[in-house]
């Protein structure tokens, strides 16, 4: 408990802070058919990586690299990236990417900058082929 006060009172990046992305819900938002469930909280954070209980709640950190303000491109590249762990196909999850883009959900060039820059070289090549798709 020693660190959740330390945290509410430092507001370091060990809880849910203005430095930190919370994914699996967001995912779900995204309309490309993911239904991501989970005990634990999956927190996007700029300095601790593991699981902790916090107030009865658990939550798993992780130390990655993500943008000051996480947008709706970002959370799409942040779920190929980890589609297994919200049981998903990739495959299915390009797919239901490109039919998004078509029907023009997502910022196109926003999303190519963060697969870009925050994707894997994969994760990369799935976004420009859903691009690619939606305008056929």
């Amino acid at each position: 408990m020693a660190m959740a006060s330390r945290a509410a009172r430092d507001r370091s990046p060990h809880l849910p802070s203005s430095r930190s992305a919370i994914s699996s819900e967001r995912w779900n938002a995204l309309g490309l058919g993911t239904t991501a469930l989970s005990t634990e909280r999956l927190v996007y954070n700029s300095k601790r990586t593991g699981t902790f209980t916090l107030g009865g709640r658990r939550f798993r950190l992780r130390r990655v690299a993500f943008p000051t303000t996480p947008t709706p491109e970002w959370f799409v590249v942040d779920l190929l990236e980890h589609a297994e762990q919200a049981g998903a196909s990739r495959g299915n999850l390009v797919a239901a990417l490109a039919r998004v883009l078509r029907r023009g959900k997502l910022d196109r060039g926003r999303l190519g900058e963060m697969a870009a820059r925050y994707g894997t070289k994969k994760t990369l090549r799935q976004v420009e082929a859903a691009l690619a798709d939606a305008v056929a």
